[in-house]
């Protein structure tokens, strides 16, 4: 028996097609909103990445950062198209409802919500294991400092959207200017003859350096979920998803090629790039820098996320996907403190694993390969969604081309997401019994 899609979950149209919400809109302005578009994307990749992308694609890392940046431009186009034309708190999945029905809206939630927190330990432990390179400390303070980085942010998302916001303008504001610095004093000891040979490993090489690099280029996604957030939609969100762009593809081809130029072959071997660099340039007391942009970026990195994650949850709980309990908070303005309790959940239990492997590597490309199948289902939708031939249409088409080649460099590890859509459907499944036999008694 096929699902309908409930009324509830549709938003009326206005007559330019544009999706109108009930229940109006947020305070989010462009500033705010590019500020979380910032820290959702730039991210705690710039900590790590850098040097994984190195040891897998020598220079040629540089070439995949390039290709990741423009691969974004159509990207970040259809999720800005998206958003702009239906804000509301349920984001991608919304999307997929509208598109294809509710199986895949619970399907992309599912990914989304359930999935892509496992990036959460991830970004705390590296920006845990900068701190301790600066100011030292065991294994048990590293995991002490993860945790407590995980616990503030959540603090901060349970005042709103509005307040992350504000927060988070202040603090990528703060990241740019430290970064401008670092690359700044690192960039006259860079060497040409590091660029030599630019693919050392090969075309693969390069290829697996862009599969670690999706953890720094998704985000776009993220941010749909803020879409009614903001004062006015549809002229904002195209204003702080460009802005954004253009920063986000800025910093980290900067980031990677004076990585590679200044610290050659070292680059692959290092666990705190970032730290290298300030220690080249000013020497061993530059340590306190990289501390503060480590903090910087992962306080920001999750502003952002739980504020999606939030929102999120509570459009699941008001859509069915999720207990009922959870749906206060969907509406556009409002806290959705249930959703963001329950992703907070969901990371704790993440973080017993990560943190007690310590390995990140393959929890990243876990994380990327979510990251991508999202990415294919939310452009998928795009093309149903949006009106043919038009500028954002043919953007969602690109996507998809796009799109296929990042699920093909995900690979096997496609196994996760997978399995998180065979629950999404067994859970939509018992749910449809569970209706049918309660109006059957009845």
């Amino acid at each position: 028996m096929s699902e309908s899609v409930s009324p509830t979950t549709r938003v009326p149209e206005s007559t330019d097609g544009v999706a109108a919400s009930t229940a109006g809109h947020g305070r989010l302005g462009v500033a705010g909103g590019t500020a979380l578009y910032v820290a959702a994307v730039l991210g705690t990749g710039i900590l790590v990445l850098p040097a994984l992308a190195a040891a897998a694609a020598g220079p040629g890392a540089i070439i995949a950062v390039a290709a990741l940046a423009l691969i974004s431009v159509p990207l970040a186009a259809t999720f800005a198209a998206l958003a702009r034309r239906h804000p509301d708190a349920g984001g991608v999945a919304t999307f997929a409802r509208r598109a294809f029905g509710p199986t895949s809206a619970r399907i992309i939630s599912y990914w989304f919500f359930f999935g892509t927190p496992i990036g959460a330990p991830i970004a705390a432990l590296m920006t845990a294991r900068y701190v301790v390179a600066v100011i030292g400390g065991d294994a048990v303070t590293t995991t002490l400092i993860a945790v407590a980085l995980m616990v503030v942010p959540v603090i901060v998302t349970a005042f709103g959207v509005r307040f992350a916001a504000s927060v988070q303008l202040v603090l990528s504001g703060a990241l740019i200017a430290v970064l401008v610095f670092v690359l700044a004093a690192a960039a006259p000891h860079a060497d040409p003859a590091h660029l030599t040979p630019l693919l050392p490993h090969g075309w693969p090489g390069v290829g697996l350096a862009m599969s670690l690099y999706i953890w720094a280029f998704a985000g776009w996604e993220a941010v749909a979920g803020i879409g009614g957030e903001f004062r006015n939609p549809r002229r904002d969100i195209p204003r702080a998803t460009a802005l954004a762009l253009v920063i986000v593809s800025i910093a980290y081809l900067a980031i990677q090629t004076v990585t590679v130029v200044v610290l050659g072959g070292g680059a692959a071997t290092s666990a705190v790039p970032l730290l290298d660099l300030v220690e080249v340039a000013t020497g061993s007391g530059g340590g306190v820098v990289v501390a503060v942009i480590a903090a910087i970026v992962v306080t920001g990195v999750f502003n952002a996320y739980l504020a999606a994650f939030s929102k999120l949850g509570a459009a699941m709980g008001r859509d069915g996907d999720l207990p009922s309990w959870f749906g206060r908070g969907a509406e556009n303005g409002a806290v959705a403190r249930r959703g963001l309790l329950l992703s907070a959940v969901v990371m704790a239990l993440y973080s017993v694993v990560v943190l007690s492997s310590g390995d990140l590597q393959p929890f990243i490309l876990v994380h990327t390969s979510i990251a991508a199948a999202v990415y294919g289902l939310g452009v998928a939708s795009a093309i149903v969604l949006l009106p043919r031939r038009s500028a954002g249409w043919w953007m969602a088409v690109l996507s998809c081309v796009f799109a296929a080649g990042l699920l093909l460099l995900a690979g096997w590890h496609l196994v996760f997401p997978l399995a998180l859509a065979v629950v999404a459907v067994v859970v939509g499944a018992f749910g449809a019994f569970s209706r049918r036999r309660r109006r059957d008694i009845a």
